[in-house]
């Protein structure tokens, strides 16, 4: 009998079922894509190996396939979804989800991972920008705010309901169409999240077959640990340094999520750096000259992944040829720390900021156009006192080209000996002015009372965590609801802020 999933939950955070559903899909994603580029070599060996992928409808408009983009760009939405099933609905064979730790699934159908890959016209370079799955967004539809993996469930629930309450009867066309709804509105949701509507033109959909079969076929990758690792929920145990892993140690590095110092953003560091080697392996000679191989990887992802309809694979391969894997970067949108929203543990993040840095990542070498920052309404009666003691030569002229523009009113600026902190400081009541000057800084930045400042006023001090206009400063420990406390051993290592590029061994937590 099918299981209906019923009304989204926040996820826990305990267990293994939960723990389950994490991580393997951002791999399996991009060894789909990548393997896709390998197709212009395949023709030569095993005929058309475009054949035989499953495929959703969600770009289509009245039967026509997508037109293609105006600037020959290619903006793919990987996305790892919860099932255990293959992209044909075939239910995995039981020693297989046993041999992967994989759990029992819980019936929700939340998607815990999303990546942005984009790829210019000459396809010589990809950006890789994963969006982690907690994050705190609007939700398209009339759903309202929620995690940013709820989108598709919120419109798979609703379009089941609506249908099989309209008398469709037939649980597999319900579910299929529920699928693309739900795959349409994380699509609108992410595309209204970064700013640009319309930019996404491929979609690819993985689950947990075949990983194993895949990292196993190209023997092994290269990852590095910063610290040796060994927890049980994931069946990982490796010693620090670089090791080799396929199969099922591969797996479980990418999947663990208990016991990280830095939590999903360790795990997602985790999952880049596995990426960085993995294309780094499948675009070598070792795989590119070897027509088995080549034949046995994209037989496996056929079973595990979904594609967009109308999408041209001999014109996608042809596009891809230029690419080495020295040219994949891979970053994480700027997140502003956790927090607890009714009774959800969530990411915080500021959708100006994550516009902003996704727009730089897509600009393709050109310098992306200077846009005029729309005023915020209130800002021309609030004065800005600004203060810096940043340490850096520009960041105090381009915090008062910012704040200009936003319309707020600026003193004379002040120059401080470098500090540590940003702090904002507001006259005790002003809460409209604080809540003004925190769209602009980020609401996790650090905020003082202050009876010096009177009202209509605030004083803005520039620290050296200050990274600039368009990138808020980190937030504060005592701004947001902190995490568990960490085992007494060591203090955690705050997550790199440098990109992973493909090729590199990098060695994270």
């Amino acid at each position: 009998m099918t299981e209906w999933p019923g009304p989204p939950i926040p996820a826990r955070r305990g267990g293994v079922v939960v723990f389950a559903r994490r991580g393997v899909k951002v791999v399996f994603s991009l060894v789909s894509i990548t393997i896709l580029a390998l197709t212009w070599w395949g023709w030569q060996f095993i005929g058309d190996p475009s054949q035989g992928f499953a495929t959703t409808n969600i770009f289509e408009d009245n039967g026509h396939p997508p037109a293609k983009p105006l600037d020959g760009a290619i903006d793919i939405l990987l996305v790892g979804q919860d099932s255990r099933t293959d992209a044909q609905g075939n239910p995995l064979p039981r020693e297989v989800l046993d041999m992967l730790h994989a759990g029992v699934s819980d019936g929700e159908r939340q998607t815990d991972t999303m990546i942005l890959v984009h790829i210019p016209q000459n396809g010589k370079k990809a950006v890789a920008i994963s969006f982690p799955r907690d994050s705190w967004v609007e939700i398209t539809g009339g759903f309202g705010k929620h995690k940013l993996n709820s989108a598709y469930v919120y419109a798979y629930n609703d379009t089941s309901k609506t249908l099989q309450q309209q008398g469709n009867s037939d649980l597999k066309d319900v579910d299929a169409k529920a699928k693309d709804a739900g795959r349409k509105n994380l699509i609108a949701t992410l595309e209204k999240f970064i700013g640009k509507p319309k930019m996404i033109d491929r979609y690819a959909e993985v689950n947990l077959s075949s990983f194993y079969e895949i990292t196993k076929a190209i023997g092994g990758v290269e990852v590095c640990l910063n610290n040796a690792v060994k927890e049980k929920k994931s069946g990982v145990d490796l010693p620090a340094g670089k090791s080799t892993v396929e199969g099922v140690q591969a797996l479980a590095f990418v999947r663990q999520r208990y016991d990280l110092q830095n939590g999903d953003l360790d795990r997602i560091a985790r999952q880049q750096a596995f990426l960085s080697g993995l294309a780094n392996k499948v675009l070598s000679s070792d795989v590119l000259m070897n027509p088995a191989k080549i034949s046995d990887l994209i037989e496996a992802v056929k079973k595990s992944v979904v594609l967009s309809a109308g999408w041209d694979l001999p014109e996608f391969a042809a596009q891809m040829r230029g690419l080495t894997s020295g040219n994949v970067e891979f970053h994480t949108i700027p997140t502003q720390g956790d927090a607890n929203i009714g009774g959800a543990a969530v990411l915080r993040v500021d959708p100006a900021q994550v516009q902003a840095e996704v727009t730089r990542l897509t600009a393709d070498g050109e310098t992306a156009p200077a846009e005029t920052p729309a005023t915020l309404p209130g800002a021309e009666a609030v004065t800005v006192e600004l203060f810096d003691g940043s340490g850096s030569p520009t960041a105090a002229t381009e915090t008062r080209n910012l704040l200009q523009g936003k319309g707020f009113k600026l003193a004379a600026d002040t120059k401080l000996s470098t500090r540590n902190s940003t702090v904002i400081r507001y006259a005790p009541g002003d809460d409209d002015a604080l809540a003004l000057i925190k769209q602009v800084f980020g609401t996790a930045v650090q905020a003082e009372a202050d009876r010096d400042v009177a009202p209509g006023k605030v004083r803005v001090l520039l620290g050296k965590d200050y990274k600039g206009a368009n990138a808020p400063t980190a937030p504060s420990k005592t701004s947001i609801p902190s995490k568990p406390a960490q085992p007494p051993s060591s203090a955690p290592a705050a997550p790199s802020t440098t990109p992973i590029v493909a090729g590199n061994v990098p060695c994270v937590n």
